[in-house]
């Protein structure tokens, strides 16, 4: 797993996000000439806004006296996922019609519905991401005395959330972060540091939603275990963000491999880690996340001198 595959990189709009039409003044030319934040400050404008009547709904701060309908047991899905869809889908939608025009979409749709990888990236992230989630469970104080098998229920159900997740979750964030933002960070920063930065502004995009009932922590900014765990959330993200670029630059930049592997991740948190850790605090399995993957991250970093997999251009 740890051996570099560099597969001849592909020569997308991204990368070299060349337009068809002359350079522009007003806001079209300063995309252009500055697509990786404009596309992080249409993300975050984007979501934040739409998010701001669920944070200030009773499902959040309780400053309007209304909740949003529940869906699957909760109003995560939509309380969160439009806003989600609007931010880092839309800006990346945005920002690579603007750069790239015709050719830089189609080049984006191309990546998206890349499917045809090596058959073993796809085990390894199946198998690796629960495996990494369990492993890192296990180290938590008494998670083994309560450790239980899983129902039937639970496991029929589990590839259906998968599904569930790869078409909610997944597609509203990786064809942004990491279909977008990701070649054009890599391209400037370099594989290591660009995923650093990459994973702290994924992170830190999420922020509103600490204040709603998406939360591990409560709404509460003024307490220590808040805070606690807005930190332990963004070094977890960090943490996978370097799995998630090692897969994407050694697939050839696909990005179902990559949203596949966001998905199994959340699909593993949410279903089955409370089932096998029955009684196991929810805040002690982001914890869990955050050691595993900040393991198999340093591994990864060692094995392949910080490169990560990635071959394109440097600016």
């Amino acid at each position: 797993m740890s051996r570099s595959i560099a597969p001849t990189p592909p020569a997308t709009a991204v990368h070299t996000p060349e337009p068809e039409h002359p350079r522009r003044r007003g806001p079209f030319g300063i995309v252009q000439r500055h697509p990786l934040v404009a596309f992080f400050v249409l993300a975050y404008a984007a979501s934040w806004l739409a998010w701001l009547p669920y944070v200030l709904s009773a499902d959040g701060l309780g400053v309007l006296h209304f909740r949003f309908p529940e869906f699957l047991g909760n109003t995560q899905i939509p309380g969160v996922l439009p806003g989600a869809y609007l931010g880092p889908l839309g800006a990346g939608l945005v920002v690579t019609a603007i750069t790239g025009g015709r050719e830089g979409l189609r080049h984006w749709r191309r990546r998206l519905f890349r499917l045809r990888v090596r058959w073993y990236w796809y085990l390894i992230v199946l198998t690796g991401v629960p495996a990494l989630l369990v492993g890192g469970t296990l180290l938590m104080p008494g998670a083994v005395h309560g450790l239980h098998t899983p129902s039937v229920a639970v496991a029929a159900a589990y590839l259906p959330l998968l599904l569930v997740q790869v078409l909610t979750t997944g597609m509203a964030e990786e064809p942004g972060w990491r279909d977008v933002a990701l070649p054009l960070i890599q391209r400037r920063h370099g594989a290591a540091r660009g995923t650093l930065i990459l994973g702290v502004v994924w992170a830190f995009w999420h922020l509103p939603l600490f204040f709603t009932s998406w939360s591990l922590a409560g709404t509460r900014a003024d307490t220590a275990h808040w805070w606690l765990t807005v930190g332990t959330f963004v070094a977890m993200c960090v943490a996978i963000s370097y799995l998630i670029t090692w897969v994407f630059n050694h697939t050839d930049e696909s990005l179902p491999v990559a949203l596949l592997l966001h998905a199994s991740n959340n699909t593993v948190a949410s279903l089955l880690l409370p089932e096998l850790f029955k009684g196991t605090q929810e805040s002690w399995i982001l914890t869990a996340g955050g050691i595993a993957y900040g393991a198999a991250a340093a591994i990864i970093l060692i094995a392949t001198r910080g490169r990560l997999g990635y071959r394109g251009p440097r600016d």
